[in-house]
């Protein structure tokens, strides 16, 4: 699958594209932008809207982080032609919802990169507690 140049720039920081094979790597789209990973994040779970997308990702960051439209369904079509997420045929109760929101879900393939990324990211945050940027890790295994 040969991605353009606007989903490199726009969906990816440096996009590793490395010619000649043909199985899509999860390296090749590391790291992850910001907005990307948060949206992957509140797929993990489960399915959602669009409106559902953007309330998890603002509470997965205290708000810190608050999709408008335009980035989010940017975002959402550049991930589907990346394979990243799917759209949904099932519906919660379709009596309770409104026919014309779609819904998304991550495929496996999203799942592997989320996980390099979370993964990625851990690694960084191990180095600066390393380096005492951060405070060590204090665990509360009965929280």
């Amino acid at each position: 699958m040969k991605i353009d140049k606007r989903l490199r720039s726009s969906l990816l920081y440096p996009l590793r594209m490395q010619r000649g094979k043909k199985e899509k790597q999860t390296s090749d789209l590391l790291p992850l932008t910001p907005p990307v990973f948060h949206i992957l994040l509140s797929l993990a779970g489960e399915d959602r809207h669009g409106y559902g997308i953007m309330l998890e990702v603002a509470k997965q960051t205290d708000g810190s982080l608050q999709l408008g439209p335009g980035t989010l369904y940017g975002c959402l079509q550049r991930m589907l032609a990346a394979g990243l997420v799917d759209e949904s045929g099932e519906r919660p109760d379709p009596e309770l919802d409104d026919e014309r929101r779609r819904y998304y879900r991550m495929t496996n393939f999203g799942r592997k990169v989320l996980r390099s990324e979370a993964q990625r990211l851990e690694r960084a945050v191990s180095e600066a507690r390393a380096r005492d940027l951060l405070p060590k890790a204090r665990y509360s295994w009965n929280a």
